[in-house]
């Protein structure tokens, strides 16, 4: 190979690398037990890194290739929707030492993980989980058939250091959601007609207040 080849060689794995590590945007947070990384991949689906683990949050393989992100040390599965739940995305970040946390109809599809319903607190991979009910009350699939009804998806609030992260999944500004406290971080989901409009994120985040807000699931 001439030297001209080999160096356009070396400045396209390099414009690869760099076109990657590019592709998806990361907001670090300092907490009382170091950096927590959040990286956006796109849609439902977010990266946490946090004391040398990493956490998929509803991985999906249109969202990413997955086969160049790191392993998962724990996977969170809000609910069973393909848009949340994708199998093939979930055998590419999983190990044998992965922990899974899933909600009930998530569980029905994929099997060795920690079930949570709504209400249930866990510590799993020494970070604190709340599940948090997540449904719609006004946006309905027919008349009384909502798209996420009551009792079924998981939001979920976990904890790194001093900092508490609350992701919503598909639900509206439902009670349970205007009730929380302390919330640092919180994703709010923004689209129709699944989940809530700008108005009602607005109307649940004057009600508990995160210090930061990041609207997603937009689109």
């Amino acid at each position: 190979m001439s030297k001209f080849l080999f160096m356009m060689s070396i400045a396209g794995m390099l414009f690869l690398l760099v076109t990657v590590a590019a592709a998806h945007e990361t907001d670090v947070f300092k907490t009382s037990a170091g950096d927590l990384k959040i990286t956006f991949i796109g849609h439902g689906t977010l990266m946490l890194q946090f004391a040398g683990k990493t956490i998929h949050v509803d991985p999906v393989s249109q969202e990413a290739d997955y086969t160049k992100l790191p392993k998962a040390d724990l996977i969170v599965v809000t609910h069973e929707h393909s848009d949340h739940l994708d199998l093939k995305a979930i055998e590419t970040v999983r190990t044998a030492k992965t922990e899974m946390v899933l909600n009930e109809t998530a569980a029905m599809k994929l099997k060795g993980g920690i079930v949570m319903k709504n209400g249930d607190v866990r510590t799993v991979q020494g970070i604190r989980i709340e599940a948090v009910p997540a449904y719609n009350i006004v946006h309905m699939r027919s008349p009384g058939v909502p798209f996420h009804p009551k009792g079924v998806g998981n939001g979920y609030i976990m904890t790194f250091g001093d900092k508490r992260v609350y992701i919503a999944g598909d639900t509206e500004n439902t009670p349970e959601m205007k009730a929380l406290k302390t919330i640092d971080v919180a994703f709010l989901p923004m689209n129709l007609p699944y989940t809530m409009t700008p108005e009602m994120v607005a109307d649940a985040a004057r009600a508990f207040k995160p210090k930061i807000l990041y609207p997603y699931h937009y689109g």
